[in-house]
């Protein structure tokens, strides 16, 4: 079996040699040629650079190139694809999907993917290709649980994949490899029993092996097999679709009393990855891999097979010419200006005899004046020396560098709105339909990039319920950073169980099942959350200024993406300044109404209460002003009547003056009797004429004040017969 492995993976990686050797060959140039700078000269040919060296020569490097390259590479890292995953069905929810998205997030935070992400997007934009790992590994030394991590892959010339894939993304790989050349000393000191059992030194076995490298390798291989998958009946009157190894004892007994005859069954393919540590012929380790695919992610820039050949590029390949023409162009203009001296000067030799000295010097020397001869031996004037016009540059020179630049913004599709230079769009939608136009010339490499991280999103739904596939609680993260504790708990038979509200620190908020429910990965493109806080906070800062008003409206979303000390603190002070209801904590809309009905309802009972109590005092008015007038009326008749009694006992008294002298006492007596029943006997004021309905007829009453004083009533005597 392990001779068997050992033809195979060496027969394999001998078919990805051959199929990649010129696409890696140019790979390598590629990546030379964008990282080139003076001291290197990797962009000057290898036999002028030579001869330029020994002719001594300019040889300049104005490497154009690799800005072109910053510019997608950069375009690249501010616009991250972001994993998102979407339920498909078999009891997936939102919640669920919310809660992968925060593992995966989790995943990327500890294994710093970010990393990984930039180094493949470089060498895919300047190389043609890039790649990152998936990898597990024990959370620690005291137990089993185990994390998923991306790791970056520095060195892409150190990966295989299967060249017989077809699909862009490579989730179609059936083997992969992942090795690096140790020295011999090293290797026999890590494993001397591999050392031991492989090929005796010097023997070469296609490079495995030589006196001194020893090439180790990490082998993926992909074996496809069948296996049954049943409908298992849940009771309810549906079933759960179950392969086989994926069963639990008690489900594959029940199998067995079945015989599998009463259930629905058929045969689906099974595939399963086995990784192998080789060293030259030798297995040092090996094990199975939890997923389903090799984990091993490329980045595609642009990749052709043309007459049976493979090519990758990136950006750099169709820029080669125009940078090799810019560097002779640059250098051309150097040498043609250093091989100039400076102008000498020219003149009669008559006027340099005896000051030979000043003028032999006077390139080099400034002096304050030159002393020359005005007139020779015969009295001749002799012209004073002059200096030709200095040397200029040559205009095909920086013609040929204009050209050479054009040319380079002409094969990268990047103009000079890309680099920010003034052009002659002058609206702002002109400027950013000219920038939008070098993105659209390199946006396939934003789209490789998102590939494949849309792949890697793939992979991680396939492990996670793999690999956390017991009870334990890890922290996520949401895409803004916050981040919260979870339970993961396979037994639990809903996908997400929230916890409530808690937002204590060490806090579970959810528990989460990641077997349950099945789900697919999508990828957005766009600027990452730091970039779209900062563009949210300068577009706030625009409205609050052009409108104040609105700070009592969006002040705590406008502080809360400042990214500056206490920004938080300002947020949260902000917030409580700011209405319940506008922040959506108040009353709905549908509420406010009914709060406004029910005010207009109390205020119209409050306006009826008053108009009722208005009435009830005006009642209780005209009742007062009733017994007044009742009360007055009394008082006058009172009067009258007491006025009529001292008429009365005023006449009385002068008749009885009158008779007096002519009666007795005796004869006195009965008129008086008489006259006090008279006067006893006159019509109340207040009640009338009937006394009796007062004190039950014994009595009559006489309001005063408010007084009522009850006088007994006193019964005229009957006359007897003796009286006669």
């Amino acid at each position: 079996m392990s001779e068997e492995l050992i033809a195979r993976a060496h027969r394999r990686f001998k078919a990805c040699q051959d199929w990649e050797s010129t696409a890696r060959q140019r790979f390598a140039d590629d990546i030379r040629f964008c990282y080139a700078d003076p001291d290197n000269h990797e962009q000057w040919n290898a036999a002028v650079r030579a001869q330029r060296q020994l002719d001594g020569r300019p040889m300049l490097t104005i490497n154009k190139t690799h800005t072109h390259v910053l510019h997608v590479v950069n375009d690249a890292k501010e616009n991250k694809p972001s994993v998102k995953v979407h339920p498909v069905g078999s009891e997936a929810t939102y919640e669920s999907a919310q809660v992968f998205e925060g593992v995966i997030r989790h995943i990327e935070y500890i294994s710093d993917a970010q990393t990984a992400y930039d180094i493949a997007t470089e060498n895919m934009v300047a190389g043609g290709i890039g790649y990152w790992r998936i990898t597990t590994a024990y959370t620690d030394d005291n137990g089993f649980d185990q994390e998923i991590f991306i790791k970056e892959v520095p060195d892409p010339l150190a990966v295989y994949l299967d060249p017989n894939i077809k699909k862009r993304d490579g989730s179609d790989a059936k083997y992969g490899f992942v090795y690096d050349e140790w020295p011999r000393e090293e290797f026999e000191r890590k494993y001397p029993d591999a050392a031991a059992s492989s090929t005796t030194l010097g023997e070469d076995i296609g490079g495995w092996l030589s006196n001194n490298r020893v090439r180790v390798a990490e082998y993926y291989e992909v074996v496809e097999s069948k296996e049954w998958m049943y409908a298992l009946p849940n009771g309810d009157g549906t079933f759960e679709f179950l392969r086989e190894s994926a069963m639990t004892k008690e489900q594959k007994q029940l199998i067995k009393k079945t015989k599998g005859q009463e259930l629905q069954r058929r045969k689906v393919d099974k595939r399963e990855v086995k990784w192998y540590l080789i060293a030259a012929n030798a297995v040092i380790d090996e094990s199975r891999w939890a997923g389903k695919y090799i984990p091993i992610v490329r980045c595609v820039g642009e990749e052709i097979i043309l007459d049976g050949k493979l090519d990758r590029k990136g950006l750099v390949r169709y820029m080669k010419d125009a940078q090799r023409m810019y560097n002779y162009n640059t250098s051309a203009a150097v040498e043609y200006g250093a091989l100039q001296t400076k102008a000498p000067w020219v003149g009669p030799i008559e006027a340099f005899e005896g000051h030979e000295n000043y003028w032999a010097t006077a390139n080099r020397e400034n002096y304050p004046y030159l002393p020359f001869n005005g007139r020779d031996e015969l009295g001749n004037d002799i012209p004073a020396p002059q200096r030709p016009n200095p040397p200029s540059s040559a205009p095909v020179y920086m013609d040929g560098m204009q050209a050479a630049a054009q040319e380079m913004m002409m094969t990268s599709g990047q103009y000079e709105a890309t680099f920010s230079e003034q052009g002659n769009e002058i609206s702002g939608k002109a400027i950013d339909q000219r920038q939008r136009q070098g993105q659209r010339a390199t946006y396939h490499f934003i789209d490789g990039v998102a590939n494949a991280i849309r792949y890697t999103g793939k992979q991680l739904l396939d492990l996670i319920p793999k690999i956390y596939d017991t009870k334990r609680v890890i922290r996520i993260m949401a895409e803004d950073g916050e981040q919260q504790q979870i339970q993961i708990d396979p037994e639990q038979r809903q996908g997400v169980v929230e916890q409530g509200d808690d937002k204590q620190q060490n806090a579970v908020q959810s528990i989460f099942n990641p077997q349950v429910g099945t789900f697919d990965v999508v990828v957005e493109i766009g600027p990452n959350y730091q970039t779209r806080r900062q563009e949210a906070f300068n577009a706030m800062r625009e409205l609050i200024s052009a409108v104040p008003q609105l700070a009592q409206v969006i002040g705590d979303l406008f502080m809360a993406n400042g990214d500056f000390p206490s920004a938080d603190k300002l947020a949260e002070r902000m917030r409580n300044w700011i209405p319940k209801e506008i922040q959506g904590e108040g009353p709905t809309q549908q509420e406010q109404q009914l709060m406004q009905q029910n005010q207009q309802l109390i205020q119209m009972v409050q306006n009826l209460g008053a108009q009722l109590e208005s009435k009830q005092n005006l009642e209780k008015i005209e009742k007062q002003r009733a017994d007044i007038d009742a009360l007055n009326h009394m008082a006058l008749r009172m009067e009258n009547t007491q006025k009529a009694m001292i008429d009365s006992f005023k006449a009385e008294t002068d008749r009885l003056k009158a008779v007096q002298p002519m009666m007795t006492p005796e004869a006195m007596e009965p008129i008086l009797r008489k006259l006090m029943v008279e006067i006893l006997k006159a019509p109340d004021p207040i009640i009338g004429d009937d006394p009796g309905e007062l004190n039950g007829g014994n009595a009559f009453a006489i309001g005063m004040q408010g007084t009522t004083v009850g006088i007994p009533l006193v019964q005229e005597p009957q006359p007897t017969a003796q009286a006669g």
